[in-house]
């Protein structure tokens, strides 16, 4: 039997595969795996699939999103470092038709001036950030809420 519930592609920006090993005091020590298992947990609680990919080259990213659209009903997206230049990725998730999700575990705006700046902001529903690991069960609550999809 196909899975028939909602897809939200879950995409993860570059060094995100180095969570839990890079900078534990910035980032926390869970793994992308924890945190992909605690979005799919919250997403299957509101009757959502998810999808991740995780990618360290731009394209990859961009290419994820065009084979969202008409498939996926939403896109949680932690860019990494890509926030701030990234237009291509912007561009992409402008031509996605549904609720777009940024997330990330620090408070960019809490950081370097450098990462203050989302080119990815103007294109999302809304932004999540600082909440650590929190964050993945935000986004996806967030996104079952954008969908309909909460009690």
């Amino acid at each position: 039997m196909t899975d028939q519930r909602p897809i939200v592609l879950l995409l993860s920006g570059p060094n995100l595969n180095l969570l839990g090993d890079r900078q534990p005091e910035v980032y926390g020590d869970a793994t992308l795996d924890d945190h992909v298992a605690t979005a799919r947990a919250t997403a299957g609680a509101h009757g959502l699939a998810v999808e991740h990919r995780q990618s360290n080259h731009e394209g990859e990213l961009v290419e994820a999103i065009h084979g969202a659209r008409g498939r996926c009903a939403a896109i949680v997206v932690n860019p990494g470092a890509f926030t701030h230049y990234a237009w291509s990725i912007h561009d992409a998730l402008a031509a996605f038709d549904g609720p777009v999700v940024e997330l990330h575990l620090s408070n960019p705006n809490a950081r370097e001036p450098w990462r203050h700046t989302s080119v990815i902001a103007p294109v999302a529903s809304g932004t999540i950030t600082g909440f650590g690991g929190a964050g993945y069960r935000l986004a996806l609550d967030a996104v079952a809420d954008l969908l309909g999809r909460t009690p």
